[in-house]
């Protein structure tokens, strides 16, 4: 017999840039553990954000069926990608594997995580502060890209995460940076919403900055844009954002 064809295509930057927008932009997913009494994958849905560095973030109760399977056995699998009218496996979905770690309150990383989810997630300052409520960062291990029929592909953990100097001199800065250039452009979320053909379900904001990119959020909407490099300061962001809204077309 002959040797099947692989149905994997071979990786490449639009790949990667598709696998990250659809990881970055998503505002829930289906995630998948291991139970520990019985070993089976048990799935379920949660909220996701990211951090600084790209990583995902979810928030969770104690005394969940999930939460208690990932203090057990840190590894996940992660589902993010919309389907749209017609055939679901017709649109772009990611599988991310992921090495779940804990963030409690003692963390210094915690007052960063917790302010960029309840910029996405401001529903959830209800209930973030319940002590039984936890953060995990879900480190990507690897990850599986179907951008649709006969387009699939495999990514490395790596393809995800960003890796800059700058995360944390931007992170520090990230309130300050889009509250300035807001004031500096009171237009400027307006412009970008036109400019990206965001749909129109009302008013967006930019709700994240990194060195990769930004989100902007309108409801229960998520935006993700991709910069063509990555950012090396907080300046930088500035610039790249006042481009894209009001560079000629």
């Amino acid at each position: 017999m002959k040797d099947q064809p692989s149905p994997l295509r071979e990786t490449d930057d639009d790949a990667r840039k598709l696998a990250r927008v659809l990881l970055r932009s998503a505002r829930h997913a289906a995630i998948a553990v291991l139970a520990p009494e019985t070993g089976f994958p048990f799935a379920s849905r949660v909220l996701v954000a990211t951090d600084i560095d790209g990583i995902p973030v979810i928030l969770v109760s104690q005394l969940s069926a999930h939460t208690k399977a990932l203090a057990r056995d840190p590894r996940a699998s992660l589902l993010t990608g919309e389907p749209g009218k017609g055939d679901p496996l017709a649109y772009p979905r990611l599988t991310t594997q992921c090495l779940a770690e804990p963030i409690e309150h003692s963390n210094p990383f915690y007052a960063r995580i917790r302010t960029r989810f309840l910029a996405r997630h401001p529903k959830a300052k209800l209930y973030i502060d319940f002590p039984d409520f936890l953060f995990f960062r879900l480190k990507p291990e690897q990850a599986s890209l179907n951008g649709g029929f006969g387009r699939a592909y495999q990514l490395d953990g790596n393809d995800l995460v960003i890796q800059s100097a700058a995360n944390e001199e931007i992170a520090a800065r990230a309130t300050e940076t889009v509250r300035d250039l807001v004031e500096r452009h009171p237009d400027v979320e307006e412009s970008l919403a036109t400019r990206l053909k965001a749909p129109e379900s009302g008013s967006w904001r930019i709700c994240g900055v990194d060195s990769s990119g930004f989100d902007m959020i309108s409801g229960d909407s998520l935006l993700r844009y991709e910069f063509e490099t990555l950012a090396v300061d907080a300046d930088h962001i500035c610039s790249n954002i006042s481009k894209i809204a009001y560079s000629i077309p």
